[in-house]
């Protein structure tokens, strides 16, 4: 399974050949392995919705340019430890469960401040 927490995970994963956008192009990942946790203590919102928004924005710039050349069956430019390749369809269907999933952290996390439960809480 691919580690979804590291920011530039889809360009990591399509194409491997792309170098990593500020600010994960100066990260010595070796010598600091949970750099991401830590690194944004210092930011405001407002710079985290903004590296947020950048990285979004070449995510799917990256997916539309691998659906318009081979679709969702191309294949990442890695292979797990098992030798299997997962395709662009598994790694999008991985991200929608990965973000579905923390979405749902954040919906218990709020509902504990204030109480609230279901969708449209009011």
């Amino acid at each position: 399974m691919h580690d979804t927490r590291r920011p530039g995970t889809s360009r990591r994963h399509l194409d491997r050949s792309r170098d990593p956008h500020p600010p994960w192009d100066t990260v010595d990942w070796d010598a600091d392995s949970d750099w991401e946790w830590r690194s944004a203590a210092e930011d405001s919102p407002a710079q985290l919705m903004s590296l947020w928004q950048e990285a979004v924005g070449r995510s799917r710039a990256l997916v539309a340019e691998a659906l318009a050349a081979d679709g969702l069956d191309r294949l990442a430019s890695y292979t797990w430890p098992d030798g299997r390749t997962p395709s662009l369809r598994r790694l999008l269907v991985d991200m929608v469960e990965e973000y579905a999933r923390h979405v749902g952290h954040a919906d218990l996390i709020r509902e504990s401040v204030d109480g609230l439960v279901g969708e449209d809480p009011e």
